[in-house]
């Protein structure tokens, strides 16, 4: 049977991703015609930020492309994108402190961050094979390859899972340092709001996804093992 029950949750799931999508697009170009009143543009947040924290020795760097800004863990690097690095919007400056957050979350030991970390290697090793074991189980019907498949793909599942948190906790971060060190006005904290909150849900969509392909693959399992 190649339509499974699970799969009618996991296309509304997939639709949910793109609709998020869309809506982290939109919602970051509509932010993005905002200025923010402080006159920062998303590098000297940044900076500020990373200053005010004690990370003078985080460079905070421009990359080309729309939405490629984060915080790389290995280089300790700020990497904004060129629209997020120079521009002075509420759009820009959210952006840019969330990755701050990032930074600050490595310096404390954020333990969410400090697990997913940890995940990386292995995730990385089993989220390349964990679909061929799975494709060979099915058509070869071996149970053992679509179980090794499953708890392979279940560590991917898992790294996803940890995300969230990691991704949320960033948010607030960057939030409360933004309005408690006058980079925002209280008025401006709806916009970042939104602009983060579109982000965070492209997240929660992939995870969503993940969760329910790997509660179909168990199911099959199951039934497969009676």
């Amino acid at each position: 049977m190649f339509f499974h029950p699970m799969d009618f949750l996991i296309i509304i799931a997939f639709i949910l991703s793109i609709w998020a999508q869309f809506r982290v697009k939109g919602t970051f170009n509509k932010w993005s015609d905002v200025p923010v009143q402080s006159g920062m543009t998303g590098y000297e947040a940044a900076r500020r930020m990373l200053d005010s924290n004690g990370l003078y020795d985080v460079p905070v760097e421009p990359i080309p492309g729309a939405l490629t800004d984060h915080y790389d863990p290995i280089a300790r690097t700020v990497r904004l994108s060129e629209p997020v690095y120079y521009e002075s919007t509420i759009s820009a400056v959210s952006v840019a402190c969330h990755e701050v957050g990032h930074a600050i979350q490595h310096k404390v030991n954020y333990p969410m961050l400090v697990a997913r970390h940890r995940m990386f290697p292995v995730v990385n090793f089993a989220s390349g094979i964990a679909p061929l074991l799975l494709i060979a189980g099915f058509l070869f019907h071996w149970t053992g390859l679509l179980g090794l498949g499953i708890i392979f793909f279940s560590a991917a599942v898992a790294f996803q899972l940890v995300t969230l948190p990691v991704e949320f906790n960033a948010s607030n971060r960057a939030r409360d340092l933004m309005v408690a060190e006058g980079y925002i006005t209280n008025d401006e904290e709806r916009g970042v709001a939104k602009v983060l909150n579109a982000a965070a849900l492209t997240y929660v969509a992939a995870a969503l996804i993940s969760l329910l392909e790997l509660i179909k693959y168990i199911m099959i399992f199951n039934r497969s093992d009676d």
